[in-house]
């Protein structure tokens, strides 16, 4: 099955929002193994969408639409694909009681054209929207398979995962169960990564591997089609253990974990307190710990030190050590880590200091960053960041090396993982 997405606004075309529903529905077919060759967006005309469905009905038999259901005039896709296929629009009940209804919950007159979002095409497969009103739909005509979804991300995704998700799959080749696994691995670069496995990507049937870098970090998801769950998770089972045989060394996690969780992970599990003293990443890496349930129960506090001041005020640290080597440097980066788990009575203190870019800093050049870290009872351990990319960039990827530094750290004293 090979698929093409059609995102109908014309606030798309003038740069007002992003497509991110594309890139959501191409994840999410690339989990079921169905290839996506094109995205198209086309602004709210009937005439240059009904060319865009032409076009695409050439080159793919799944065609996902989304945009277009809402109540006003330029809400156009029903319509549109139902001039287009000779098929009419009739009301879903069910979706227009709910619209209804929820006029009446608000205690707001309902206008004539939101009746419009209960139109459906007739003979299609209705998708429950449980997060906005138009529904979504499914239709079959003519060897294509045509499927229609709200335009905002909080009703679409839902819609996609739920709803329509579960029948595509009943309708790929007869198969009941696709399965997909990814595996996370940090500290190893996309190109060095596939080298390393291009012949098992060459010789990739089912199950299929797909690679995908992204901020630093890059995934491999492995995706099995079978009859039984059993069968696709052996399968999965048997291409992960071949993978990591040869990169098991930079795999951190599996599908839904970041090096963030992997690291409260371990922290919880070991029953390790940590504090963060931050300059360049100005509260970043104690931010993305926070995004962590559970944080509470290993993360103290920190402090952000983003002058020559804040360090010697906030941590203590004497100005005759920053005088001799510079707030960008090794000595800095320790002695943060250490006034940092001192001032906050932790097991562990982080310090974080650099030149985030674009313009080098403290004489030393953009990308220049050293972290430092600070476990009781041990020296301090420094590492040297040189990085290239953009200033947010580097802060960010400061964040996550560090992470990833304190996790093999704790491994070398002997800390176990969970």
């Amino acid at each position: 099955m090979n698929a093409e997405i059609i995102a109908v606004g014309s606030e798309l075309l003038l740069g007002q929002i992003a497509n991110t529903n594309a890139k959501f529905i191409s994840n999410q077919l690339s989990e079921l193994g169905i290839n996506v060759y094109y995205h198209t967006v086309v602004g709210d005309n009937a005439n240059r969408l009904k060319s865009a469905i032409e076009i695409a009905e050439s080159r793919a038999n799944l065609i996902i639409f989304s945009g277009g259901l809402g109540p006003t005039k330029d809400d156009l896709t029903k319509e549109t694909i139902a001039n287009h296929l000779g098929v009419s629009l009739t009301f879903d009940e069910t979706a227009l009681n709910y619209i209804e209804q929820f006029f009446a919950k608000i205690n707001r007159p309902m206008t004539e054209n939101n009746r419009k979002q209960a139109l459906i095409l007739d003979g299609s497969e209705v998708l429950a929207n449980n997060h906005g009103m138009a529904p979504g739909m499914i239709l079959e005509k003519n060897n294509h398979t045509y499927i229609l979804l709200p335009g905002p991300p909080k009703e679409l995704e839902p819609m996609f995962q739920y709803e329509a998700k579960p029948k595509l799959v009943a309708r790929l080749n007869g198969e009941s169960v696709i399965m997909s696994h990814v595996l996370r691995f940090y500290g190893i670069g996309e190109a060095e990564l596939e080298h390393k496995v291009q012949h098992i990507l060459d010789t990739q049937t089912n199950p299929t591997i797909a690679p995908l870098a992204s901020d630093g970090e890059v995934t491999l998801r492995i995706t099995a089609k079978s009859n039984s769950e059993q069968v696709a998770k052996d399968l999965i089972k048997t291409k992960e253990d071949e993978i990591l045989a040869i990169v098991g060394e930079f795999h951190y996690g599996n599908n839904d974990d970041s090096l963030a969780s992997k690291l409260v992970e371990m922290l919880l599990h070991n029953k390790l307190t940590i504090s963060a003293a931050e300059s360049l990443t100005a509260g970043l890496f104690q931010s993305e710990l926070a995004e962590i349930s559970g944080v509470s129960g290993t993360l103290v506090g920190g402090v952000v030190t983003y002058t020559e001041n804040a360090k010697i005020n906030q941590l203590g640290i004497e100005k005759s050590l920053l005088d001799q080597f510079g707030i960008v440097s090794q000595e800095c980066a320790a002695e943060m880590a250490v006034k940092v788990r001192e001032k906050f009575g932790t097991d562990i203190g982080v310090g974080l200091t650099g030149a985030a870019g674009p313009e080098p800093h403290d004489g030393q050049p953009a990308g220049t960053i050293w972290i430092g870290f600070s476990i009781k009872g041990y020296e301090p351990v420094t590492r040297q960041l040189k990085l290239s990319g953009m200033r947010n960039t580097n802060r960010l990827r400061a964040v996550k090396l560090a992470f990833s530094y304190l996790m093999r750290l704790l491994a070398e004293k002997g800390y176990e993982k969970k």
